[in-house]
């Protein structure tokens, strides 16, 4: 487990860090709350423990901070304040415990394993995988009673995967964990940590695949011989085998029985659905028209038989499913063959008949379907939003969209009626305007009466003022978050969303596409609990108008459909230049090398048997999209500053301009430029330039909008685009930016003080140009015309403005 320690008294830390090892944790260490912060956004970490007293960044801000990002990784402060009032705002501020010094090594141990275990899958000390248990407490490892001796790394491995039990770790991610940054691990040092790993487990009895690699993909556990195990187990002591091996401890997610419950319900809604695809192969097989010119009804046949293969065995009739794929085998065999396909063909399907009979009696249940009523796993409570808007057709639409989160949501039209509403309705978040016209309210003055409450409501800011002031009286007055109006309703939500409940906004948007609607419900049913935003497509000719919508991050298709196959669809992708990088899996029942063959020549990234086995499904859409996260990573977001890369930004600007065209609206494309960044190198050193390029980035960051798009081109250059903003609009909203620049002193190693000369150059479409090299042209041109003036600050295409 990896760990991030931050304390400025280095022998203290030393002790601290001396005594982690000990346990075989991996230690960060930072001096300072700046640096510590820098950390936790670089690299993932299990456990931050930091003092509450530091130099640049306090305890305190550095939890606000994290958690304002919506890192949920559990915190712990150590410190000497004993006071009551400093445990409260750490605590509230998003601290998971608090210890102070003077402490006990052992009780500090104890704590770090209590929020390591909070944060995992374990609620016990013990770690158990069948035969094999791990004791974080005194770090030792059994398989069947026998201890192991493992090294430090080897220990560490062990402990990650039975942590995360249905993970698939590449060996980039089991370096980001058991690796500090300043070691520099090649891939072959983890093939070399398994290798003896396994080794290890093997000379205690062990399953040499008891670590199985995922081709592709990386490492995990594996079930099957954890079944196995369990089963042998069994055999010689099934009363110790029940005691040892709870399946709650295997899985303690809470959603298993809801997914199991939900997949009989489906299956009773759509059986009869099932049943008349059997009916009507029988029907075909029974009649002359298997054998008929055209071959319709025998293609018709194949097809139900298919859906039957894919569907039956996603639905737990695994032995109906294997039937129905020898009667779809058999259909597609020559036509010569035909009387004897007729003979086999009829006994199949009275097989599969009576195999779903006997499996439907067995697995009918009466249901309670109001107890079965989907609830989100990540939602701790059902939480309370009140909207304050006099705009009641957008508080309804937002209520609509907030109830979809489970958000249970009050409207006032007015102060007065938001007053009597807090009171009463007790809300966890506001959502407030600040201007209510009728009545001549301003919304300020009640957000300034809530700051003063005990405990505090997070309120968000929506109003269609966009003036950068009232941000800052908004920032100054406790507001956790700032919208402008027009905003749709669920980005509104989504923000509400992520104050209340940090960390559970889905990982990311799926878009499924399979003519069987029945497995499409199931697909939704593995797929929802896990947060992903799920869009469900039946019609493939509808393939591309939603691709466009919806704008996926992953792609799951069917390879055979009527008219449009998978296949061909992964090929479009491929062959457009804006989505030929989206990731494409394949979901399907065909098994043979051909198919799956052609399924990669097209394009896919991986492909998944149907049918679906859920572990395996979530499993490989989650490392696929790791894989895309971190080459996205690499190729859209600059690795110093943090902002969008040049390529990404090329892509997000002139998509911006597209919009602007069509929508008839201003656009303003700004560059900036760093005139002493070569000086500031020279003088202080490359890592104070690189202090100044990300200070700069957090500063634009902070100043525009959320929507903005903030990129870095060059060493020394910034640009900006700002759509719905026209030239002065655009001059305005730099001025503010350079206002806060200029009231920002930068330090080197030594503290000597210095200043950051910056250049701003401003165009606005379609004024002064329609493309984006015209923008950039002109927006060249003119903090070009400012630099011969001999000045430092904005300068647009029709005006020179000194600021600095």
């Amino acid at each position: 487990m990896k760990l991030l320690l931050v304390e400025d008294d280095q022998n203290l830390a030393e002790v601290i860090k001396g005594a982690l090892k000990s346990q075989h944790y991996l230690v960060d260490l930072a001096t300072d709350g700046q640096t510590g912060l820098e950390f936790a956004e670089m690299f993932e970490y299990d456990l931050i423990m930091l003092d509450l007293m530091l130099p640049k960044l306090d305890g305190i801000q550095f939890c606000q901070q994290r958690r304002k990002q919506g890192d949920l990784t559990p915190i712990l402060l150590v410190t000497a304040q004993d006071d009551a009032t400093y445990k409260v705002r750490a605590l509230d501020a998003g601290a998971d415990d608090y210890l102070v010094k003077p402490f006990n090594i052992q009780e500090l141990l104890a704590r770090v394993r209590a929020l390591l275990r909070r944060g995992g899958l374990s609620s016990t000390p013990l770690l158990q995988w069948g035969p094999l248990d791990l004791n974080p407490s005194s770090c030792q490892v059994s398989y069947q009673g026998q201890l192991l001796h493992l090294t430090a790394k080897e220990y560490g491995i062990l402990e990650l995967f039975l942590r995360n039990r249905n993970r698939i770790f590449s060996q980039s991610a089991l370096i980001e964990h058991l690796w500090s940054f300043d070691e520099s691990p090649t891939e072959n040092a983890v093939r070399t940590q398994i290798k003896s790993l396994r080794q290890k487990l093997r000379g205690a009895g062990a399953s040499p695949n008891l670590i199985e690699t995922v081709y592709g993909l990386g490492y995990r556990l594996n079930g099957t011989i954890l079944n196995a195990a369990q089963a042998a187990l069994e055999e010689n002591d099934k009363e110790s085998a029940e005691l040892v091996r709870h399946p709650n401890l295997i899985n303690n997610s809470g959603t298993s029985n809801l997914v199991d419950q939900t997949i009989k319900l489906l299956w009773n809604q759509h059986r009869e659905g099932y049943f008349n695809r059997v009916k009507f192969i029988e029907q075909v097989v029974n009649s002359n028209h298997l054998t008929d010119g055209n071959g319709v009804n025998r293609q018709q046949a194949i097809t139900e038989a298919h859906t039957l293969v894919g569907a039956l065995g996603s639905f737990g009739f695994e032995q109906a499913s294997g039937i129905a794929r020898e009667i779809e085998r058999v259909l597609k065999m020559e036509r010569g063959s035909n009387q004897i396909d007729r003979e086999n063909l009829l006994k199949l399907v009275k097989t599969l008949r009576q195999k779903l009979e006997t499996d439907q009696n067995n697995e009918e249940t009466n249901l309670d379907v109001k107890a079965l009523s989907f609830c989100h796993p990540y939602q701790r409570k059902d939480y309370q939003l009140l909207i304050v808007d006099n705009d009641f057709a957008l508080a309804q639409a937002i209520a609509t969209q907030a109830k979809i989160w489970g958000l249970k949501s009050e409207i006032a039209c007015n102060l007065s009626q938001a007053k009597r509403a807090i009171a009463s309705f007790q809300p966890d978040v506001i959502l407030l305007d600040l201007f209510f016209p009728d009545t001549g309210e301003n919304g300020l003055e009640l957000l300034q009466e809530l700051s003063q409450l005990i405990p505090s409501i997070p309120t968000i800011v929506l109003t269609a003022q966009n003036d950068f002031s009232f941000r800052v009286k908004v920032a100054r007055l406790g507001g956790v978050g700032f919208l402008q109006k027009p905003l749709a309703p669920e980005r509104i939500v989504e923000a509400i969303v992520k104050v209340v409940q940090p960390g559970c906004l889905p990982t990311a948007k799926l878009m499924i596409v399979d003519d069987d609607p029945n497995l499409l419900e199931i697909t939704r049913t593995y797929l929802e609990p896990w947060g992903f935003t799920l869009t469900l497509l039946q019609d493939p000719k509808q393939f591309w108008e939603t691709l466009e919508q919806t704008n996926p991050d992953l792609l799951i298709l069917d390879v055979e459909m009527p008219e449009i196959s998978g296949i061909d669809l992964c090929q479009v992708v491929r062959n457009d230049p804006h989505w030929h990088e989206l990731p494409v899996l394949f979901l399907s029942a065909h098994t043979s090398a051909k198919v799956v063959r052609e399924g990669f020549q097209a394009g896919a990234d991986d492909y998944i048997y149907k049918p679906i086995v859920d572990s395996d499904l979530v499993s490989r859409i989650l490392n696929r999209l790791e894989r895309e996260r971190q080459r996205r990573q690499l190729a859209d977001v600059d690795s110093l500053t943090g902002v969008a890369s040049r390529r990404k930004s090329i892509q997000e600007i002139t998509r911006m301009l597209h919009l602007a065209q069509r929508q008839k609206q201003p656009c303003c494309f700004i560059i900036l430029n760093i005139e002493n960044l070569s000086q500031i190198n020279e003088l202080y050193g490359h890592a104070v330039g690189d202090q100044v390029l990300r200070g700069l980035a957090k500063i634009l960051q902070q100043t525009f909008r959320y929507e903005d798009i903030i990129a870095r081109w060059g060493n020394e250059e910034f640009v900006l685009g700002l759509y719905n903003i026209d030239l002065q609009g655009g001059i305005t909203r730099t001025r503010e930016f350079l206002a806060l620049c200029s009231n920002s002193l930068f330090t080197d190693a030594l503290d000597h003080c210095f200043q950051v000369k910056l250049t701003v150059g401003v165009a606005e479409y379609p004024l002064n140009g329609q493309t984006l090299q015209n923008l950039y042209q002109a927006a060249q041109q003119a903090l070009y015309q400012g630099k011969v003036k001999g000045g430092y600050g904005v300068f647009g295409t029709e005006e020179f403005s000194l600021i600095l």
